[in-house]
C-alpha cells in the first residue's frame, strides 16, 4: 500500500480560511462533527495493545516451552495452556487461515503433540529466542507511548476546541430565540451578531486543530504499515530461531515445530493490516477526502435575521477625552437588528476575538443631524454590561463618514433604529446646512414658515457661549412663540432646514 502524501494545515493568523478533511462518517457541513479524532487514535492504540498481547503470547509460549523442555512431557502441558485462551482484542486479527489468528491455532494443535524436550534446548530458547521478542515487546510499548503523547494529545485539543464552538452555537440559539421573543432587546454581550462572530473565531481555531490532528493521525497510520511489517518480520525471526534450537529434537517434535514456523512464515507482512483496513475502513481517515472549508460549514441560526447588520463599514470617530488633540480615529462599525451600534478595530473574525469596543443602544440615544460628512450621537456606552452602564453618563460621540452620501446612509439607518422620538430633525438635503438637534423632554419643536430665511441669518451662530446652555435656547424659542409666529403641525417637517428642540448641546452642525 503506497504512503499518503503529506498535506499542509492552515497557519494561525492567516486570512486564508483553513479547510478540514473528515474521516469515517463525519459530515463536512457540520460545525461540530460527530466523528471524534480520539476514535481513530483509540482504535490504533487498541491495535498496539493487540500486537503487544500477541507478542506476549509468543513470549509466554517460548517461556513455557523452556519449562516443558526441563520437565519433559508432563510439564509440556503448560505450553499448551499458555496459548489456550482466545487472543485479547482478537477481533483485530483476521480469523481466516493465513493470518495471526490461524498461526495461533496451528501452534495449539502442534504443541499438543510435543511430549519431550531437552535441557540444552531450554537454555538456547532462554538465551537466544526470548530476547528477540522482549525487544519487540519494548518497541510496541514505546510506539504506544508515542501515539499517546502525539496523536492522543491532538485529539484532546480537537475535543476542547469543539466544545468551545458548541457552547457559542448553543448560546446563539438561545439569544436568537430571545431576540425573536423580546422584540430585539438583548444585552450587548449576548447580541446574536457578536455571538455569530465569536462562532467564526472559534470555528477557525477548531478547524486548525482538526487539520493538525488529522495530519498527525495520517502520519501514524502510514507508519503503522511499516511498523506492523517489522512486527511480523520479527515474529518470523523469533520463530526461525526457535526452529533452529529445537531441530535436534526428535523428528516428531521437529516436524511439529517446522509446521508452526512455516505457518508463521506464510503470513504476508501486510495481510493483517490490509484485512484490518477492510473491516474498519469506516473508522480510518481517507487521505483522498478534501479538507473541511468554513465556506461549506453550516450551523443553527447561521442565517437568522438578527446576525445580519443593517449597515456595516468604516467610520471615523473623535475621541471623547482627547478629541480636540487626537482628531478622528478610523474604526469598523455595524448597526445590528438589535438596534446597537457596535465599534470594532476591524472586520476580521479570525485573527482575534471580535469584541465590541463601543456599543450604543440607539433607542436610548439622541441622534443629531448631518453636517457635511459628520453627525453626532449622544448616549451611554453599553459595552460594559448593565452594571458598567448604570454608572456611566451620557457622552456625545462625533462620527465622520468618507462622503456626505455615506453619512446620509448611516444617519438614515441609525435614525430608523433609534426611532422618531429620538430624532428631532429630518435628514437635510445635500444642499442644506443642517442644525444639530437632540431629544428633549420639553414641548415639541416648531418651524417658522420662513425657516430658510432664519438659517441665512446665521442661526448656528446664535448659540452663544457655553454658559448660556440649553436654557437660553428654550427662552429664545419661547419669545419667538410669544411674538405670534405660527407653528407648523407636529407631523413630518417638509422644510429642508430641520428645527432644533434645543441649542447649545455640543452636536456638530
Amino acid at each position: 500500500m503506497s504512503a499518503y502524501p503529506p498535506l499542509k494545515a492552515g497557519q494561525p493568523g492567516s486570512q486564508t480560511l483553513p479547510t478540514r478533511t473528515t474521516g469515517g462518517t463525519a459530515s463536512d457541513d457540520e460545525a461540530v462533527p460527530d466523528a471524534n479524532p480520539s476514535d481513530t487514535a483509540g482504535i490504533l492504540q487498541e491495535r498496539l495493545q493487540a500486537w503487544k498481547h500477541a507478542v506476549g503470547y509468543i513470549e509466554n509460549y517460548f517461556e513455557a516451552t523452556e519449562k516443558v523442555e526441563k520437565a519433559h512431557a508432563k510439564e509440556y502441558e503448560k505450553v499448551l495452556k499458555s496459548i489456550s485462551d482466545p487472543l485479547k482484542e482478537g477481533h483485530h486479527f483476521d480469523q481466516s487461515l493465513g493470518g495471526i489468528a490461524g498461526m495461533f491455532e496451528n501452534m495449539r494443535s502442534n504443541t499438543q503433540g510435543i511430549a519431550n524436550s531437552h535441557l540444552e534446548t531450554a537454555k538456547n530458547i532462554s538465551g537466544s529466542v526470548l530476547p528477540i521478542l522482549s525487544r519487540l515487546h519494548a518497541e510496541i510499548k514505546n510506539k504506544s507511548k508515542e501515539l499517546t503523547n502525539g496523536a492522543g494529545k491532538g485529539a484532546k485539543s480537537v475535543a476542547s476546541a469543539r466544545n468551545e464552538t458548541q457552547k457559542y452555537i448553543e448560546a446563539l440559539g438561545q439569544y436568537t430565540a430571545t431576540f425573536d421573543s423580546s422584540g430585539g432587546k438583548i444585552d450587548p454581550p449576548n447580541d446574536p451578531y457578536l455571538l455569530h462572530r465569536g462562532i467564526q473565531y472559534r470555528l477557525h481555531k477548531q478547524v486548525l486543530e482538526e487539520n493538525n490532528s488529522r495530519q498527525d493521525l495520517i502520519a501514524v497510520q502510514d507508519n503503522f504499515q511499516s511498523f506492523e511489517a517489522h512486527v511480523v518480520q520479527t515474529i518470523q525471526q523469533s520463530m526461525s530461531a526457535f526452529l533452529q534450537y529445537v531441530g535436534g529434537q526428535a523428528e516428531r517434535q521437529k516436524a511439529m515445530y517446522t509446521d508452526m514456523t512455516s505457518t508463521a512464515q506464510r503470513i504476508p507482512q501486510e495481510f493483517e493490516w490490509m484485512n484490518f483496513l477492510h473491516r474498519n475502513g469506516n473508522l480510518m481517515i481517507d487521505p483522498a477526502a478534501p479538507k473541511r472549508s468554513m465556506s461549506n460549514i453550516t450551523y443553527p441560526n447561521q442565517d437568522h435575521q438578527s446576525i445580519k447588520p443593517l449597515i456595516a463599514g468604516t467610520l471615523e470617530r473623535k475621541s471623547r477625552a482627547l478629541g480636540g488633540l487626537t482628531g478622528y480615529k478610523t474604526g469598523y462599525y455595524a448597526v445590528t437588528p438589535s438596534k446597537y451600534l457596535h465599534q470594532f478595530d476591524d472586520d476580521d473574525n479570525f485573527r482575534k476575538e471580535p469584541t465590541a469596543e463601543l456599543s450604543l443602544y440607539l433607542p436610548d440615544c439622541t441622534i443629531g443631524a448631518v453636517s457635511d460628512c459628520r453627525f453626532n450621537i449622544k448616549g451611554k456606552d453599553a459595552s460594559k454590561g448593565k452594571v458598567g452602564t448604570a454608572f456611566q453618563m451620557n457622552h456625545e460621540f462625533s462620527f465622520k463618514a468618507n462622503t456626505e452620501e455615506d453619512a446620509f446612509k448611516w444617519w438614515k439607518v441609525i435614525s430608523e433604529a433609534a426611532g422618531a422620538f429620538n430624532v428631532t430633525s429630518e435628514p437635510p438635503s445635500a444642499a442644506s446646512s443642517p442644525v444639530s438637534s437632540r431629544n428633549v423632554s420639553g414641548p415639541p419643536a416648531y418651524v417658522e414658515k420662513h425657516a430658510p430665511k432664519v438659517q441665512t441669518q446665521g442661526l448656528p451662530h446664535e448659540q452663544g457661549p457655553a454658559s448660556a446652555g440649553p436654557q437660553s435656547a428654550l427662552d429664545k424659542e419661547a419669545r419667538s412663540a410669544g411674538s405670534g409666529t405660527a407653528p407648523q403641525s407636529a407631523g413630518p417637517i417638509k422644510s429642508p432646514v430641520p428645527a432644533t428642540a434645543k441649542t447649545g448641546n455640543g452636536l456638530s452642525s
